[in-house]
């Protein structure tokens, strides 16, 4: 691998990530080698064409981790664990007709779901969230609402409590962070599903969990579990950033001040803009070569890793030039990822669902809503998986608090 290999890692991801994409894309090419924490050797992979092939290729380039060349020098508290594990039972890990079988059950009990109840369980949560905040004129939209109105609905879906929101939150946050409590909240969150099945495997519901466990395909509560810890933190983490992202651009963006003020049919348009442009989930560990191989100018050995730079690919020149119009209804982009490990299309709906709701309460809550801080100071967290915004300072004309009692 390259000796200029790029640190996956600072302040750079947090601040200009795009530019420094295209720095790696002009030195590099369509690829480029990265060093994980640790200075682990990997690769990224930047370029449109490229990535639709690494990702609709599954016997190339593999999803079975266990083809890593470098778990010689993984440590066992490497923070990165949570993201690349090593024989985890989980779907991400599944390949071949196995993973297939494990998508269609994931599939079949969340589309299952009442979407006229997703709905409304969104609608309570979320002006819930804001009957705290209503009445100040001032909010944090992403750490008094956005961060945490997503988790609450999949909960609910699921099958916990109202109760166990909160500690999934926090839990999912330190895992998907990937710093140094990213092994803990894996274990809190491991330890919550646990208990979910056991209650469901003893007290069926009308819930995602419960119908999981009635799959006929017979895979373990092990399996389940780690299906609902994926689920669980792919449905949180970048739904609450695309509802935190899309508020962010229609709060600066003039194309979408009809928004704020009673408009709703650029809400959409906000939602897919973000998609393409600032999408939450940045890059995503990952497939391995199955063989050697090349990719885009580069020779790439087998058992090599490929993170895949989801963002990046979305900018790429040659499919997005710097600069373009507004993307309409193109959804061309790789935000929910592609082919057979790409997110499955009813967790797309649900995640849409959640961020759309939670985006329209907001307007219709707080319907004189203005930024209250510079556009510029407002500032990313420091990772380059994930996209979010660590606030969304607003104020707002004060107004009642709406009440109700849960459903």
């Amino acid at each position: 691998m390259s000796t200029d290999a790029v640190a996956l890692s600072g302040p750079r991801f947090q601040t200009e990530p795009a530019r420094l994409y295209r720095e790696m894309r002009a030195e590099h090419g369509a690829v480029t080698p990265v060093l994980l924490d640790g200075d682990v050797p990997a690769w990224l992979v930047l370029g449109y064409r490229e990535l639709h092939q690494v990702t609709g290729d599954p016997v190339l380039f593999s999803r079975d981790s266990d083809l890593w060349n470098q778990w010689d020098v993984i440590p066992g508290d490497w923070p990165l664990l949570p993201m690349i594990g090593r024989k985890q039972p989980s779907i991400l890990y599944t390949v071949g007709e196995r993973h297939r079988e494990r998508a269609a059950m994931i599939s079949n009990a969340l589309e299952a779901s009442d979407p006229g109840q997703l709905r409304r369980h969104a609608e309570r949560f979320a002006d819930e969230l804001i009957d705290t905040v209503c009445a100040t004129g001032t909010a944090d939209l992403i750490g008094q609402y956005a961060m945490l109105l997503p988790v609450r609905v999949l909960a609910r879906l699921y099958g916990f409590s109202d109760e166990d929101g909160p500690g999934l939150v926090t839990a999912l946050n330190d895992m998907i962070d990937g710093r140094e409590r990213a092994l803990t909240g894996q274990s809190h969150l491991a330890l919550s599903m646990g208990e979910l099945l056991a209650a469901r495997r003893a007290a069926p519901a009308d819930d995602v969990v419960s119908r999981m466990l009635a799959d006929p395909s017979g895979f373990t509560d092990e399996e389940i579990a780690q299906d609902l810890m994926v689920m669980m933190a792919a449905g949180h983490q970048p739904t609450a950033d695309w509802i935190g992202n899309s508020l962010r651009l229609m709060l600066t963006d003039g194309r979408f001040a009809a928004s704020l003020f009673g408009g709703r049919n650029s809400v959409a348009e906000a939602m897919n803009e973000v998609l393409w442009e600032d999408t939450p989930t940045q890059n995503v560990a990952g497939r391995w070569a199955s063989r050697d191989t090349h990719l885009g100018g580069h020779h790439i050995r087998a058992g090599d890793l490929l993170l895949l730079g989801l963002q990046a690919a979305n900018s790429d020149p040659q499919v997005r030039p710097v600069g373009a119009d507004l993307t309409g209804g193109n959804n061309a982009h790789f935000s929910f990822g592609h082919g057979e490990h790409r997110c499955p299309f009813p967790a797309q709906e649900i995640a849409e669902v959640i961020a759309r709701t939670g985006i329209e309460v907001v307007l219709d809550r707080l319907p004189d809503i203005d930024l209250d801080a510079p556009a510029e100071s407002l500032t990313r967290r420091p990772s380059p998986w994930l996209r979010g915004l660590t606030e969304l300072p607003v104020r707002f004309t004060p107004t009642p608090a709406l009440g109700g009692n849960p459903s």
